[in-house]
């Protein structure tokens, strides 16, 4: 077991399972609801926790990597990834399901963290350009495939059959990295900026907290209020902490870069528009629609699927192009994909008023996402390489956790409020109704519709559950498209390192010779 090839396998199987993770749970999400009678809050931090620790920790993960080994903390990796998707695969509530999906994300940033460096570290000259199209290509196909497996596994098996499915894939990984995998570290006298890891993860999961919680239970409540203050005071110390860091987990004077600066703000805003609304989409398919779960992961394929197509065939006009501009212009097209779909999408339309709109984001999403990390590099010394490529991966996972959060708020209000003023549930039973349209539980509404009053709940079960896609996807195209413009404002010509699709992140760190073991 000695060709070269294996150890990309290992890595780029590892780098598809927790990528797919993200996405693979969509389609399952009514079921989950109605298997763990699931609130609506408790759907969000299911999808969110993960994101949330894979961000969160993904930076320290590549310092320990560093110091530790990155083969031994791949290893690592897997094994947390599959013993949590057990953990996520046989909860019998949905506190168990969160507070493993956390520890699923925990696995993931330790295996995110190590792909990069792992390859870097065995591979060279024309190798290492394929090994790296062949990861990019797998970065790709997981968000195309995650909605599809998510939806055969569900459909054909069971919702607890997404997480089983990690086992005997984690078991292989491992097999193929202890055999044909050698270890490689950073350079000497690397160490792991606690303080700051601590920091930034209390400060994302405060804000991510405090958001969810304010939507449900009100902005000038308790916690919500402690929730954002300390959210605020964990990034004050962060702050101070990095600044006088000799090794510090993210350098500030990058943040000064403008053009830096702005590219984290893009990678944030791309995730957070073009990703987290499909989530609430696919509810909407299934529990409104009444689509099976196969159907439901079809219908939101076309972005992946256009962006794979974009991405792949338009590798060498994007080489001639400026980082920023692709970037730019992806972002604009992301932003009128979801407006489209704003404009499209009513009460009585079925699953192909998305169709458009996805298509228009995923042309989108092919032209920015092979050139986000490059643009970063560009922006950055080259000596804060790995830095800022693990900045951009950091940003873009924080931009789903918070997009999963402000979105599902702004969903549940606006599904709350046609709710309120339709005026055809008795007002002690209007919240009830709305969390349980909101929740993926429309067919309990529709069950507990009075007599001769079917028509009138299923219309107000639509009616509430469109108005809400329609106010999130407004906000999402707003934002990508004024993400888009400022991008296109700063990042000037060609600023950034000339991007190829598929290999951006092949500077994610500097070449180290890998140490036999």
């Amino acid at each position: 077991m000695r060709s070269k090839w294996w150890p990309l396998a290992a890595i780029t199987l590892g780098n598809f399972m927790l990528l797919i993770d993200v996405t693979i749970v969509n389609t399952a999400l009514p079921q989950v609801a109605q298997g763990l009678d699931a609130s609506f809050t408790s759907l969000q931090w299911v999808m969110d926790i993960y994101s949330l620790a894979l961000a969160a920790l993904l930076m320290a993960a590549g310092s320990a990597a560093d110091l530790f080994g990155r083969r031994r903390l791949y290893l690592l990796g897997l094994a947390v990834f599959a013993l949590s998707s057990l953990a996520c695969g046989l909860a019998p509530d949905t506190g168990v399901l969160i507070a493993a999906r956390g520890v699923q994300g925990v696995g993931a940033a330790a295996m995110f963290a190590t792909n990069t460096p792992l390859l870097m570290a065995t591979y060279t000259g024309r190798d290492r350009g394929v090994a790296f199209g062949v990861w990019g290509g797998t970065s790709g196909a997981a968000a195309a495939v995650g909605p599809v497996l998510g939806g055969l596994l569900t459909e054909y098996a069971d919702w607890r059959a997404i997480f089983l499915v990690n086992l005997p894939l984690t078991a292989i990984a491992v097999w193929i990295t202890l055999r044909t995998v050698d270890e490689s570290r950073g350079a000497a006298g690397a160490r792991i900026d606690w303080s700051g890891a601590a920091s930034f993860t209390l400060c994302a999961g405060a804000l991510t907290y405090g958001l969810m919680r304010g939507g449900e239970e009100g902005w000038s409540e308790g916690g919500t209020v402690a929730s954002l203050v300390a959210s605020a005071l964990a990034l004050v110390v962060f702050v101070l902490v990095e600044r006088r860091k000799r090794q510090p987990l993210l350098d500030l004077g990058l943040m000064r870069r403008p053009t830096f600066a702005v590219l984290m703000a893009a990678a944030l805003l791309l995730q957070a528009a073009a990703f987290p609304y499909l989530t609430y989409a696919g509810m909407w398919l299934q529990s409104v629609l009444g689509l099976s779960p196969v159907q439901a992961g079809l219908s939101v394929t076309p972005m992946a699927g256009m962006a794979l197509i974009v991405g792949a065939a338009g590798g060498r006009v994007l080489e001639r192009v400026a980082p920023g501009r692709a970037l730019g212009g992806g972002l604009l097209l992301v932003g009128a994909g979801a407006l489209v779909t704003t404009a499209l999408l009513t009460a009585d339309s079925d699953w192909t008023a998305f169709v458009p709109g996805l298509l228009l984001a995923g042309l989108g999403i092919g032209l920015a996402m092979p050139v986000l990390v490059s643009a970063a590099l560009g922006a950055a010394p080259p000596e804060r390489a790995g830095m800022a490529s693990g900045a951009v991966n950091t940003f873009r996972q924080l931009g789903y956790a918070l997009g999963i959060a402000v979105l599902g708020t702004v969903f549940a209000a606006r599904v709350r409020d046609v709710v309120d003023d339709s005026g055809s549930v008795p007002e002690r039973a209007a919240g009830q109704a709305a969390d349980a349209i909101s929740g993926g539980h429309a067919d309990a509404v529709l069950k507990a519709a009075p007599a001769g009053r079917a028509a009138e709940a299923k219309a107000l079960v639509r009616e509430s559950f469109v108005a809400g896609l329609d106010r999130i996807c407004l906000i999402s195209g707003v934002a990508a498209l004024a993400a888009g413009l400022l991008v296109l404002a700063v990042v000037r010509g060609g600023q950034g390192a000339p991007a190829r699709p598929g290999a951006p992140a092949a500077k994610a760190a500097p070449p180290a010779e890998p140490a036999r073991t």
